[in-house]
């Protein structure tokens, strides 16, 4: 099948289509089993999509053969990313661990508390199951914004470059490589005259080490038998590393990008999952696309995708926003 193509047409003979491994990502954001209807505004009742289903099976033949041929699709270290509700969840993370050898959950905060809220706790959570055929799929470091304490906190040493926090480069000892597997996590550093020899092995090769210090990037402690660090200047810290739990992306009603669609998902949420999970060329497929946030997306990251929707209304939007005839 073509890559930067928006296709109409049912969701699950559309992909039947698509050759074997040859897609590094899927976001496949499906109904969500609410039992509600999704319109863009109270006025017009024809752009949006009815999520009614008469029973929990009739869902879980929507979705489950869609993943089954995900799993097709999917390049050996690709990865699917499966957004729903952290309210309907359960059948979803069943059928992602029917398929799929490693499911890890992200957990998106999509919206602050709820004021209107009376007579339930607010939901304010969506689950994304990270889903992939190896235990180490194709990975990419992303970076969340660093939080207020930490930055305050950390960043109190400084040099010539700049003010600094310490990251470890010695093990503990419940991380404490084999010294018969790993014997080059385990040497002595000398340094003004001072031998340095962490009882659980050093993080990294010597020569890597070495480099560091002839940087002048290695803080060394001023009391005895103390360990090493490496110094993180902020001015070059891109964040933190991405946790499993992103509450520093909103949803497009708290954000300023315009909604197009009723369940229509910010793009820096897809700008985090293509970013992750794929490489510059790198195939993206959206099985239920919607306002096409996700062609959008690696579009601008050049990534090629490939769209699919039933919705008439979802189609057009899509071809607007992706400027396709």
């Amino acid at each position: 099948m073509k890559t930067n193509m928006v296709v109409a047409g049912d969701a699950l003979e559309l992909i039947k289509k698509v050759e074997e491994q040859s897609v590094e990502c899927v976001y496949f954001d499906p109904p969500f089993n609410t039992n509600r209807k999704y319109r863009l505004t109270t006025e017009d009742d024809s752009v949006g999509f009815d999520d009614l289903f008469k029973s929990d099976e009739e869902y879980i033949n929507l979705i489950e053969p869609i993943v089954k041929e995900i799993k097709r699709v999917l390049s050996k270290d690709g990865s699917m990313f499966f957004h729903i509700s952290a309210e309907q969840m359960l059948i979803p993370h069943m059928i992602c661990r029917k398929y799929f050898r490693r499911v890890q959950p992200i957990f998106w905060k999509r919206s602050r508390s709820k004021n209107n809220i009376k007579s339930k706790l607010g939901a304010c959570t969506d689950i994304i199951f990270w889903c992939s055929k190896v235990d180490k799929p194709k990975f990419n470091m992303v970076y969340q914004p660093l939080d207020d304490y930490y930055a305050k906190n950390s960043y109190k040493n400084q040099d010539q470059r700049g003010y600094y926090a310490l990251g470890h480069i010695c093990y503990t000892k419940t991380q404490a490589p084999s010294r018969e597997k790993s014997p080059d996590r385990y040497y002595i550093l000398e340094h003004n005259g001072v031998q340095y020899e962490p009882k659980y092995g050093w993080r990294m090769s010597k020569d890597d080490l070495e480099q560091l210090v002839k940087d002048d990037r290695i803080h060394f402690p001023k009391k005895p038998n103390s360990n090493p660090y490496k110094k993180i200047y902020k001015h070059e810290s891109p964040g933190k590393p991405s946790t499993d739990y992103w509450d520093d992306v909103h949803s497009i009603a708290q954000g300023e990008q315009a909604r197009a669609y009723p369940t229509q998902k910010p793009m820096k949420l897809l700008e985090r999952i293509i970013l992750m999970s794929t490489e510059p060329e790198d195939v993206v497929l959206d099985p239920m696309a919607g306002s096409g946030t996700t062609g959008v997306v690696a579009k601008s990251l050049k990534r090629k995708f490939i769209l699919f929707d039933n919705n008439p209304d979802a189609i057009r939007i899509s071809r607007e926003r992706l400027d396709l005839k």
